[in-house]
C-alpha cells in the first residue's frame, strides 16, 4: 500500500510564491519527464484560449482529468508555454515523502490539501490565489489518481465551490475580470513496444504466482488470467473464499459488501458519489483516533488492516468495466494501462515504461457566478468540466491506433 495516510497531525503546507524558484525547476523539466516517467514529449493544444482569459485578468482555474502521477509536472509544459507559473492543489501525503519532494513541490507552487477532512486554511488559499489572479490554479476534481486516460472518475464539487466563492469575492472588490474554469484533457499516447512491455510485466508476476511463464496463451488471454488471480486473492482476503462468475460482477460485489460493511461499522449514513468518495469519508472516520493515539495497539492493527482495506478496493474501482475487449482490437494506452496497475497494485511498485507522448488540450472557459441556483439538480460547472472532458479525451483517444 503507498503511503497515503500519515499518522500524525495534519499541518498545512503553504505555497511559495516565488517566480525564480519554478523558472529555475521549469529548466530541467523536460529532463526529469523522461527520466523519472518516461514521457517523452508534451503537446499543447488550445492555449490561445488559455492566454486570452489570463489577458482579460480573470481568476483561472484549471480543471484537469488525473490519469497519471506524471499530470502535476506535465501541466508544468503548458505553464512554460504561456509563461505563466501555476499554483496546485496536492494531497498532503505528497509532501511527506521525502524532503526533495517536499522543497520542489512547494517552490513550483503546490500547496496541501488534507483529504481526510475539511482543510478550510486550503480552501482560504485557494480562493485567495484566484482572487488575486497573478496565477492559474490547478485543481484535481476527481480528487485521485485514476490510472485510465479515457474515463473519468465522478468528481468532487469543491472545484466549483472554491471557483463560486472567489468569483463572489471579485465581484465584491469591484473586479472587471470574472473567474472562469478551463477544463483541460491529459491523454497520454503509448510509443513503445506494446506486447514486450506487457510481456516483461506479466512474467514479472506470473513469477510471484509461482507460474511457469504462460508463454503459450495470448497476451490478452494472460492479461485475463492475471486479473482473475489478483482478484481471488482479494475475494479471499475480505470474503474467506474466491468467486465465481463475470469478472466485472464480481469486483462491483465485492466493493459494495466491504464498504457496506465497513460503513455500518462506521456509523456513516449517507454515501458519497462514487468509490474515492466513500473511501475519504471512511478515512475521515478512522484517522482522527489513530494519529492522536487515542487506540490500543491492537486497536490500531485493526484499523491499519481497514484503512488497506480501503485503499485496496479504491485502487480495484480503477479497472474500468471492458476497458479492454478480449475480441476485439484494443486501444494500446487501455493495454498498459491495465498491466501497469496489475504490478502496482501487486507489487506495491510503479515501474517506468514508456515513452510517453502527452498532449494537454485546453477546454473552454466556463465562468463561475457567485451564486448556485437553488434547487438545481446538478451544479453546471461540474456539469460543463465533465462535458468538455468527456468530448476532448474521446476526440484524443481517436487519434490512438487500435492493435
Amino acid at each position: 500500500m503507498h503511503n497515503v495516510v500519515i499518522e500524525e497531525p495534519y499541518e498545512f503546507v503553504p505555497p511559495s510564491y516565488s517566480n525564480w524558484w519554478p523558472a529555475l525547476i521549469q529548466l530541467y523539466l523536460a529532463r526529469y519527464l523522461r527520466k523519472a516517467y518516461g514521457v517523452a514529449s508534451v503537446e499543447c493544444r488550445g492555449v490561445e484560449q488559455l492566454k486570452k482569459s489570463l489577458d482579460a485578468g480573470h481568476g483561472v482555474l484549471l480543471a484537469p482529468n488525473h490519469c497519471r502521477l506524471s499530470d502535476p509536472l506535465v501541466l508544468g509544459m503548458l505553464s512554460r508555454q504561456i509563461h505563466r507559473h501555476f499554483h496546485a492543489m496536492a494531497s498532503w501525503h505528497l509532501f511527506k515523502q521525502d524532503r526533495l519532494t517536499r522543497f520542489v513541490a512547494r517552490r513550483m507552487g503546490a500547496f496541501s490539501i488534507y483529504r481526510e477532512g475539511v482543510d478550510r486554511q486550503a480552501l482560504s488559499t485557494a480562493i485567495d490565489i484566484l482572487v488575486d489572479a497573478q496565477r492559474p490554479l490547478i485543481v484535481f476534481a476527481e480528487g485521485a489518481v485514476s490510472r485510465h486516460n479515457d474515463q473519468l472518475m465522478p468528481m468532487m464539487d469543491g472545484t466549483a465551490f472554491i471557483a463560486r466563492q472567489a468569483a463572489r469575492r471579485r465581484k465584491k472588490k469591484g473586479d472587471t475580470g470574472r473567474v472562469v474554469v478551463h477544463p483541460i484533457a491529459i491523454r497520454y499516447f503509448f510509443h513503445g513496444d506494446v506486447e514486450s512491455t506487457a510481456v516483461q510485466v506479466l512474467e514479472t508476476i506470473e513469477s510471484h504466482f509461482a507460474w511457469y511463464p504462460q508463454r503459450d496463451k495470448p497476451l490478452l488471454g494472460r492479461i485475463r488470467q492475471i486479473g482473475q488471480a489478483l482478484l481471488s486473492l482479494k475475494e479471499i482476503e475480505y470474503g474467506g473464499s474466491a468467486g465465481t462468475g463475470d469478472f466485472y460482477e464480481r469486483v462491483d460485489a465485492l466493493t459494495q459488501e466491504t464498504l457496506a460493511r465497513l460503513e455500518t461499522k462506521w456509523g456513516i449514513m449517507e454515501q458519497g458519489e462514487g468509490i474515492v468518495a466513500r473511501v475519504k469519508n471512511l478515512r475521515t472516520a478512522m484517522i482522527p483516533d489513530l494519529i492522536h493515539g487515542k487506540v490500543s495497539t491492537s486497536e490500531r492493527h485493526e484499523r491499519w488492516l481497514e484503512l488497506a482495506t480501503c485503499y485496496y478496493l479504491q485502487q480495484m474501482s480503477h479497472y474500468p468495466r471492458n476497458y479492454i475487449r478480449m475480441s476485439e482490437k484494443n486501444i494500446p494506452e487501455h493495454i498498459i494501462e491495465t498491466v501497469e496497475r496489475f504490478e502496482e497494485d501487486f507489487t506495491d511498485q510503479a515501474v517506468v515504461h514508456g515513452p510517453w507522448h502527452v498532449v494537454i488540450q485546453v477546454g473552454e472557459p466556463i465562468e463561475a457566478s457567485g451564486r448556485r441556483e437553488r434547487g438545481a439538480s446538478s451544479d453546471p460547472i461540474m456539469t460543463g468540466i465533465r462535458s468538455q472532458l468527456t468530448g476532448m479525451l474521446t476526440q484524443l483517444a481517436a487519434e490512438s491506433t487500435p492493435i
